[in-house]
């Protein structure tokens, strides 16, 4: 039996994924497997995984000749995996010595259908040690009780899919699967799905897989028309919503962290043509303006004035009265 299954998404990472394979070779064990999608690459990334593939004896490549994006891509792996669980690792990222074995221990250990863990954020040469924003470690958690207050930093804004290990029972009920025509921000639905709809969670003190940041070509770094996908993606959270239970205090927190997202690509908006930047005002001013006027009362002060000037000073007086 395949105890864990690890879905890696790659597109043109000749440059970093000779790290990545470095890190599963080391984590190599019998009964783990890692799917690598190569997901329409046009450099040597191809070239690199099928030598890979020869001398790692758990590595499967599946190819895409046109790209189907991240959340295709992984959908694709996680389709032809057979673990009892799931773990996921961008292609120009990687992971040290035993880390798997520790995600796998972890999750035995608690018997919990999800863990979460901590990573390492990579500049250059500098690293940055991000914590998963739960202040309880170790134990076993509802996944709901970790979606609010709505004015601090919780698990539904760490959203990052490689930050842990998950059971094969949440993909046989859809936790997992990515919504594929969001080619950015495909993680901010599927982690407040998770987080509704799983039972049970925790976070342990596991911080081994290294997130490289600011990378060229990323689709962090892009500026192109993916980057407005944010709309679409916080559009279904809130859609999706509208039938829960806890709906009220929700909203209020979906609302605030999109608010803030909206104010995070206004100050990022000169990486964007003069036409996306004319899209991105507008359809902030549009989303803003439907927002309940009395859920918008209640997260605005919390935002800042820094933000609240900035919606003012790119969107109009108007917007937030």
């Amino acid at each position: 039996m395949t105890t864990l299954s690890v879905i890696v998404p790659a597109r043109n990472v000749q440059g970093y994924v000779g790290d990545m394979l470095r890190g599963l070779a080391a984590n190599a064990r019998d009964d783990f497997e890692y799917i690598v999608v190569d997901d329409g690459s046009t450099d040597r990334t191809p070239e690199i995984l099928a030598a890979a593939a020869e001398r790692i004896p758990q590595l499967t490549v599946v190819r895409h000749d046109q790209a189907k994006g991240l959340s295709g891509a992984r959908n694709a792996g996680l389709a032809v995996s057979a673990g009892r669980y799931i773990s996921y690792l961008d292609g120009d990222d990687w992971v040290v010595p035993g880390y798997f074995t520790d995600l796998v221990e972890a999750i035995d250990g608690l018997g919990c259908d999800f863990i979460r863990v901590d990573h390492i954020q990579v500049f250059g040469r500098r690293r940055v040690v991000e914590r998963a924003p739960a202040p309880r470690r170790g134990v076993v958690l509802k996944p709901r009780e970790s979606i609010l207050p709505a004015h601090d930093k919780t698990m539904v804004d760490y959203p990052y899919a490689w930050a842990g290990v998950f059971r094969r029972e949440l993909a046989d009920a859809g936790m997992l699967t990515f919504d594929e025509p969001l080619l950015t921000a495909e993680d901010r639905p599927w982690i407040w799905r998770l987080h509704r709809l799983a039972g049970s969670y925790a976070v342990v003190s596991i911080a081994g897989l290294h997130y490289r940041r600011e990378v060229a070509g990323s689709l962090t770094q892009v500026g192109d028309a993916r980057q407005l996908h944010f709309f679409d993606s916080f559009d279904m959270v809130l859609a999706e919503l509208a039938d829960d239970p806890d709906r009220v205090p929700y909203i209020r927190k979906a609302v605030r962290t999109y608010l803030a997202v909206i104010a995070h690509h206004l100050s990022e908006r000169e990486r964007l043509t003069p036409a996306l930047r004319r899209q991105l005002r507008a359809r902030a001013r549009t989303t803003i303006k439907g927002m309940p006027p009395e859920v918008l009362a209640e997260v605005l002060p919390g935002l800042g004035g820094e933000r609240t000037r900035l919606f003012t000073q790119q969107l109009g007086t108007d917007v937030i009265l």
